[in-house]
């Protein structure tokens, strides 16, 4: 055993789970670069500030789960709790808004950390992949990234999630609910920490997950009912563009989301299989955002979509991806004139595209051929000092047990071909 352990909340992803993972990312990301986004990469830590303004000084993440720390030079830095706010603040920073074709559309994957209690499906470290389209107002856009992500979803055989979603409303609309939903908090038998919360963002309040909160906010106004005409139509436009590309959703007159930035569109993606913790992603309109981090006014609109939740939502309802096998064939030599030419052979079927293993460490044939079969290869080459003195190489299917003789000059050609034919 090691001396140490993976910290509390995180964990490790290794083979052969993580081939999962990764088959996920790709899935999501797939219908992003088919719709011209393009990938980004930003540091895993930013300015404190960045987080503080943009997701909301009143929020859980800003007030309880971000990790900080202070550098040797003084400056406090946050490991990233989120992907939208160094998304768009990279976008600004390299001026991608002023080279003329808006919306600048961004996709990004990689991990996040949230100081938060552990359980199933909440980690302090974990994975999202998350697309951004900065600089345009459209409903047209907003339905462009809710139709990508449930195509992701779909690709992936997923049927057991439902789409939640609800207009925030926009700077003319919503002061007018702001004070009407203060008058109705502030008459609640409410912790003193909540009713802070209602002076500085009382839409949180309604997004608290407490039973004892929830019961009280019975008869709480609603923003639909505040929302101005324009922000009703570009609501409605919403809605029919996701219905006439076959997306069914949900209204959710009390779907907040857990950020500060979010205006017009928000929404959310659960899964029915997964308990409490049921949100698999989710994401909606940010057009201040830009202007609270410092930049230009650029209205935008994002998603992320939690890989970690997502792996767990395809084991909910069965789902076995069908990942391609990380070795095809597996090289077998019988003493050390096998050993230099089969691992030429592993060499070139590697450069023909052919995943391809070696029994390493001077195996005997018995061991040898107990980890060719552990390695999940369709295909042996086995190789002794006969086979070499006759030019010929033994090609084994493990699945049927056929064994033949191939020349050797040819065995690259042959066993490409053979992989080939089988991936029909």
């Amino acid at each position: 055993m090691s001396t140490f352990k993976a910290p509390k909340g995180t964990y490790d992803l290794l083979p052969p789970d993580s081939a999962t993972y990764l088959a996920v990312r790709d899935a999501i990301s797939a219908p992003l670069k088919r719709a011209g986004y393009g990938y980004v990469e930003t540091p895993g830590f930013e300015q404190v500030e960045l987080f503080s303004r943009g997701v909301g000084e009143s929020t859980d993440i800003v007030t309880k789960e971000m990790y900080t720390l202070t550098t040797r030079g003084g400056d406090q830095l946050a490991l990233r709790p989120e992907g939208t706010a160094s998304v768009l603040r990279a976008a600004l920073e390299a001026n991608l808004h002023k080279a003329g074709n808006l919306p600048v559309k961004l996709w990004y994957s990689g991990s996040y950390y949230r100081y938060e209690r552990p359980q199933a499906g909440r980690y302090r470290h974990f994975s999202q992949v998350g697309a951004e389209a900065i600089g345009a107002e459209d409903p047209a856009l907003d339905a462009e990234l809710i139709i990508l992500a449930v195509d992701a979803y779909r690709s992936l055989g997923l049927t057991n999630f439902r789409l939640l979603l609800n207009s925030l409303g926009d700077k003319e609309c919503r002061p007018a609910y702001r004070a009407a939903l203060q008058d109705f908090l502030r008459g609640l038998d409410l912790d003193e920490d909540t009713r802070r919360r209602i002076e500085i963002n009382p839409l949180r309040v309604l997004d608290d997950k407490r039973e004892a909160v929830q019961k009280q906010l019975t008869g709480a106004p609603m923003l639909r009912d505040h929302l101005c005409e324009a922000c009703k139509e570009y609501h409605e436009q919403v809605r029919e563009l996701l219905t006439a590309a076959g997306v069914a959703f949900e209204d959710d007159p009390k779907l907040v989301r857990g950020l500060d930035y979010y205006t017009r569109t928000t929404f959310e993606f659960v899964h029915d299989g997964l308990g409490s913790q049921s949100a698999v992603g989710g994401g909606g309109r940010y057009d201040g955002l830009s202007e609270m981090i410092g930049g230009p006014a650029l209205p935008s609109v994002g998603w992320a979509l939690g890989v970690d939740r997502t792996v767990l939502a395809l084991r909910a309802e069965g789902i076995e991806l069908e990942l391609p096998a990380p070795t095809q064939v597996f090289a077998v030599p019988l003493g050390e004139e096998a050993r230099r030419v089969l691992f030429g052979v592993v060499t070139q079927l590697r450069r023909e595209g052919v995943a391809t293993d070696f029994a390493f460490g001077g195996k005997g044939l018995k061991n040898a051929m107990k980890s060719a079969n552990r390695s999940g290869a369709r295909w042996a080459l086995v190789a002794g000092e006969r086979d070499l003195a006759d030019g010929v190489v033994q090609l084994k299917d493990l699945e049927s047990g056929e064994q033949r003789a191939v020349a050797l000059d040819a065995v690259a050609a042959t066993v490409a071909g053979e992989v080939r034919s089988a991936r029909g």
